[in-house]
């Protein structure tokens, strides 16, 4: 199996490189050249200069930020890849964004697989992710050597669309348990709780969770360095919300995250870990 990869960002990378270490990996690509080329040499595969440089792959897989992005790239390899490939977008979009996809695919005999996946940097670093594929069951199981190369989990969840949905309700639960440990730890703080008690403490009983686990230290240092941006959690807030609206369904807590995280943005914090959001919290 030949397998190409577009997006090379905090979690891109060393996904492609769990391929890479399966011999699987032959091409890697990324809006920013010198990324895939730097990636490229490292690993000894070549560097996409254009989507003809994955026309000889049997899985390419996008881990891109934007709807945007997943088009212009779904589009453009609609015209390389040979009948049979697979494209598997582990992209966060919009379920229409997918079914977009699957379309534009479709008309060249290629299949599509909107499959998001769930499990930060340390997911993509550790092999460890959880991915909820959307479409063709046929086409998961013909990439799923390739996904398996950085998953813990492959679920399908149904037709196209249905792995973004499934995104969606992940994204309103992570939210609600970033807005309750962050505003939480910043209480502990008022409190002058001593961390290193109070975060073991906390794991060990029914608050344990993963983001407290994996932020809560660091945030209580100051320490944002972006496993997750807060830009790219407004931007799938705002997917949900969308979601949500659409479906008649009531979404308070993602409402709350969705303007939290607008007002992160607007302190400059954009580019910064979900976690500073105690920021916020703290009533600073």
């Amino acid at each position: 199996m030949k397998v190409g990869f577009i997006g090379l960002g905090a979690m891109g990378a060393p996904m492609a490189r769990h391929l890479h270490g399966a011999g699987l990996l032959t091409a890697v690509g990324n809006r920013t050249q010198a990324k895939a080329d730097a990636l490229a040499a490292e690993l000894g595969v070549r560097a996409a200069r254009s989507a003809a440089n994955f026309a000889d792959c049997d899985v390419v897989a996008l881990c891109v930020s934007l709807d945007a992005d997943v088009l212009e790239n779904v589009a453009a390899l609609a015209e390389v890849l040979r009948p049979g490939a697979v494209v598997v977008d582990h992209s966060t979009v919009a379920v229409e964004t997918a079914r977009r996809c699957r379309a534009l695919l479709a008309a060249h005999d290629i299949a599509f697989l909107d499959a998001p996946v769930s499990g930060g940097v340390e997911g993509a670093r550790n092999g460890k992710l959880s991915v909820m594929a959307g479409g063709d069951a046929a086409a998961l199981e013909k990439a799923r050597p390739a996904i398996e190369c950085y998953a813990a989990r492959i679920a399908h969840m149904g037709d196209t669309g249905a792995g973004q949905a499934t995104k969606a309700v992940n994204q309103v639960l992570v939210a609600g348990i970033n807005e309750a440990v962050c505003e939480g730890l910043a209480l502990a703080e008022k409190l002058g709780l001593d961390p290193q008690r109070l975060l073991p403490t906390l794991m060990a009983g029914a608050a344990g969770n993963w983001f407290l686990d994996k932020r809560g230290a660091t945030m209580l240092r100051d320490e944002f360095a972006p496993g997750f941006k807060c830009a790219h959690m407004l931007k799938d807030l705002r997917i949900v919300h969308n979601i949500a609206q659409a479906s008649g369904a009531r979404a308070r807590v993602a409402e709350l995250a969705l303007a939290d995280y607008a007002e992160l943005i607007e302190r400059g914090l954009g580019e910064a870990d979900t976690s500073a959001l105690i920021v916020l919290k703290r009533g600073g």
